[in-house]
């Protein structure tokens, strides 16, 4: 094992001590994952190292760039790309599948408020699972809400806001995102 290994897993238990991860997580647990992992001169590979040994399920061959990981409820699935300035912010479970590539400053929430209350419309917190298929695409500063599914092999256009689910294969855009085209579903190139 390397020693820069070795040093990250006694740091991060002495951060992590009787500081299990929880939803929402501790502000130690926030410091180790997203502070730490914002160094610019750690290596994508590095990083998901690092974000491996806090908790959250980074797959093999995942590049993340500088980014947020709101908690450990985070999947990366292998092959994935983050790219810079993303937020997941995970108070409930954000899966992305393999292949998946996200723009810069994509931002992935799960979190919102009850709202029945006419006094307090901001009123306790919940959280809606968000999944992203296999091989889906969301370009730069895509804002995806709380309890969406985007299918597999969906590109989703620069800007656009998804509040709804989107069906596979399909090219999304706007606010908020709809269907525009569909998209070819096998690996035949275009003649």
């Amino acid at each position: 094992m390397r020693l820069a290994t070795q040093v990250s897993r006694r740091l991060l238990r002495r951060l992590m001590r009787d500081d299990p991860p929880s939803v929402p997580p501790s502000g130690r647990w926030s410091a180790a994952v997203n502070v730490w992992s914002m160094w610019s001169w750690w290596s994508t590979g590095r990083r998901a190292e690092w974000l491996r040994l806090c908790g959250v399920d980074v797959g093999p061959g995942a590049l993340v760039q500088p980014c947020h990981i709101g908690s450990p409820l985070v999947r990366i699935g292998p092959w994935a790309y983050i790219g810079f300035g993303c937020v997941l912010e995970g108070r409930a479970a954000i899966t992305l599948g393999s292949n998946v590539a996200l723009g810069d400053q994509v931002m992935v929430v799960t979190s919102t408020h009850e709202h029945s209350n006419p006094r307090l419309r901001a009123g306790p917190a919940t959280g809606h699972p968000v999944t992203i298929g296999d091989g889906a695409w969301l370009g730069s500063r895509v804002m995806v809400l709380p309890g969406v599914h985007v299918g597999e092999g969906c590109v989703i256009a620069a800007g656009a806001v998804v509040i709804r689910d989107c069906a596979p294969h399909g090219l999304y855009a706007g606010v908020p995102a709809r269907r525009v085209r569909d998209l070819p579903t096998d690996d035949t190139p275009p003649s």
